[in-house]
């Protein structure tokens, strides 16, 4: 494995913890902390609750934030479990846990995959419900998860499934190739995961991932959806946590459309409880948000009273009141002047002794198809547009700085 490339990987997951705590999606590649319990954990009754407290049902208060996502193998999810439950994909279990190191079921993974979708509504339906399954396990699905069947059935429709997938096999544990291949399935690119199977793909124990399956792993990676392990594996038959799960469904529905949210800019600081936005036509919506409302900036979780006029910010309400806002961009990267904008992949970085980025270097294709190497200087209050655990060698970044010192990073 290149040298760079393997100290790019390992200094990334220092940088993730300083710069925002959080953690490649399915690259955790640790087992310490982890919780889970093997055998009969009535995976029936918890699989329900993967996307709501009661099947067919919506809670009428949402939670965003649990009190089992401590320890640093599980707090970097928060963010993303957050996101998906302010547009209920899910929302814990019924005793307010999350249970995040807990291995996630096929029949979990797809519900999970319909509501990202927006088509919750459909699976829920009566139609649905009650939509015949050829499939060979079709009556355990029915006698066990009878609240799954529409989802399913919905999932069948969408081409989540195969056309040689003879059974649902609700109970195996999803694994990190079946997960990215039925996510990289709900962003419907099958035609461009086919036209990539002949890729040549940079992990190690590529040889393990199945000749049919390497375009859907080809794009996941272009899609920033998942990353390698630290020693250049990916790993494609090991168990999915609920956490890792979280990460990739949220990278995925980011690339989907999504009607529960709107996007705009904090014209001003909470007051009285009320967030102002001005949408892109100009309009101006004040709303009230809610007093347990998550709020996500600068890669951590801070009170609402920390949003800036300027901030562009992603906003979901739930029963007239804003529940979580995620800020985009930073008011602060927009009063930057800049002197130079490059673009490429990175090469690597250095972090100085607090543990911050001091210079990164980048990759650039020149003329006659040979490739230059420049290291920049970054500023002490630099901005990182992106997810920090996706700053590895070889991802696309664009570097803007005044003076020859980098002042924001774009990773792409």
């Amino acid at each position: 494995m290149n040298p760079i490339f393997k100290k790019t990987l390992v200094s990334g997951l220092t940088l993730a913890m300083v710069l925002g705590g959080t953690s490649a999606a399915l690259a955790d590649g640790k087992d310490k902390g982890r919780d889970d319990k093997r055998g009969n954990d009535h995976r029936s009754e918890q699989a329900r609750n993967w996307g709501d407290s009661k099947p067919g049902q919506k809670n009428n208060k949402l939670k965003l934030s649990f009190d089992d996502l401590k320890g640093s193998d599980v707090e970097w999810a928060a963010r993303y479990i957050a996101s998906l439950a302010s547009k209920q994909v899910f929302e814990g279990y019924e005793d307010g846990t999350f249970q995040p190191r807990k291995t996630i079921t096929r029949i979990e993974a797809i519900t999970a995959a319909v509501r990202l979708m927006g088509l919750r509504d459909q699976a829920e339906s009566d139609a649905a419900k009650q939509a015949n399954l050829n499939f060979s396990d079709a009556n355990k699905i029915k006698e066990k998860y009878g609240w799954a069947v529409g989802y399913v059935s919905v999932a069948l429709q969408n081409d989540l499934f195969t056309e040689t997938d003879a059974a649902v096999q609700p109970d195996k544990e999803a694994d990190r190739l079946w997960a990215t291949t039925l996510l990289v399935k709900a962003l419907k690119l099958q035609d461009e995961a086919k036209s990539k199977m002949n890729a040549k793909l940079p992990f190690k124990d590529a040889g393990k991932i199945p000749a049919g399956s390497v375009g859907y792993v080809a794009v996941a990676l272009e899609r920033g959806l998942i990353d390698g392990y630290e020693d250049n594996t990916f790993r494609p038959n090991q168990q999915v946590t609920r956490a890792e799960l979280a990460a990739l469904l949220d990278r995925t529905g980011s690339q989907l459309p999504d009607n529960t949210a709107y996007k705009g800019t904090v014209t001003g600081p909470v007051t009285t409880n009320m967030l102002s936005v001005k949408a892109s036509n100009n309009e101006t919506i004040s709303v009230e948000m809610d007093g347990s409302a998550y709020v996500f900036r600068n890669g951590v979780r801070v009170a609402p009273s920390q949003l800036v006029a300027g901030d562009q910010v992603l906003v979901r309400t739930y029963g007239g009141k804003i529940i979580f806002v995620e800020v985009t961009k930073m008011a602060g990267d927009n009063g930057q002047s800049v002197d130079f904008v490059v673009t490429g992949t990175l090469n690597g970085y250095t972090l100085n002794s607090q543990g911050s980025l001091a210079t990164i270097s980048i990759n650039q294709n020149v003329s006659g198809g040979g490739v230059q190497t420049a290291v920049y200087n970054v500023a002490q209050n630099v901005y990182i547009s992106g997810d920090v655990s996706l700053l590895t060698a070889g991802r696309s970044i664009e570097l803007r700085g005044k003076q020859q010192s980098v002042h924001t990073v774009i990773i792409r």
